[in-house]
C-alpha cells in the first residue's frame, strides 16, 4: 500500500509540475452550501482550512522555506510536509482507508502544496455530500478514532500550522497578500 500511494504521489509530481497556481483550488473559498448539515460544516471547515493553506504557501522561495525560530523548530519546508500528511489523515478518514505514513522528504514545496491542496478539496467533497459523517473513522494498525478526532486533530492541527507559515512569511518579508480576506474568504482585484 506505502509503494502504492508512493508511486501515485510520484506519478502525479509530474503533471501537478505543471499545474498553474491558478488552477489549484482554494485561491478563493468556495460558495458555501445551502444548508447547514454535519457534512456540509465539516466541508466547510476543511474548506477554510484549503483557503488559509492556500494563501500562507502561496510563493514561497528558498529563504522562506527554510526559515525556522528555532534550532529545535521546524523549518517552513518541514511544516508544509507536516500539513501535508495531515491533509492525508483527514482524506483516508473520508475515504474509509486505514493510515499510511509516505516519506515526504524527496517530494518538492510544490508537490507538497499542491498535493495537500487537492486532499483537502477531495476530503470536503466527500464531506459536502455525506449524511453521516460519522462513519468516517481515523483508522490506524491499533485503534480507530472517532470523526470528532478528525476536528480536534488534524483539521485544527492544520489550521495551527497556517498560521505558523503566515508568522514565517512575516518574519522573513515575505507576508500573505492584502488583498486575501481570510474573514470571507474571498481575494480583492
Amino acid at each position: 500500500m506505502k509503494i502504492i500511494t508512493l508511486l501515485s504521489i510520484l506519478l502525479s509530481t509530474v503533471a501537478f509540475s505543471q499545474e498553474s497556481d491558478n488552477e489549484l483550488p482554494y485561491f478563493q473559498l468556495p460558495e458555501a452550501a445551502k444548508s447547514f448539515t454535519a457534512g456540509t460544516v465539516a466541508a466547510r471547515q476543511v474548506d477554510a482550512l484549503g483557503f488559509r493553506f492556500y494563501w500562507a504557501s502561496k510563493d514561497l522561495n528558498t529563504i522562506d522555506l527554510d526559515y525556522k525560530p528555532s534550532d529545535v523548530s521546524r523549518t517552513a519546508l518541514k511544516t508544509i510536509a507536516h500539513i501535508f500528511d495531515l491533509s492525508r489523515v483527514l482524506l483516508n478518514a473520508t475515504m474509509q482507508e486505514p493510515q499510511s505514513k509516505i516519506e515526504t522528504d524527496s517530494l518538492s514545496y510544490q508537490v507538497l502544496r499542491s498535493e495537500t491542496l487537492h486532499n483537502l478539496k477531495k476530503a470536503s467533497d466527500i464531506l459536502k455530500e455525506s449524511e453521516d459523517i460519522s462513519q468516517y473513522k481515523i483508522i490506524f494498525e491499533d485503534h480507530q478514532y472517532e470523526f470528532w478526532n478528525a476536528i480536534n486533530g488534524p483539521i485544527a492541527d492544520a489550521v495551527w500550522h497556517c498560521g505558523q507559515l503566515a508568522t514565517f512569511r512575516r518574519v522573513t518579508k515575505n507576508p500573505i497578500s492584502a488583498r486575501v480576506n481570510h474573514f470571507t474568504g474571498t481575494v480583492k482585484k
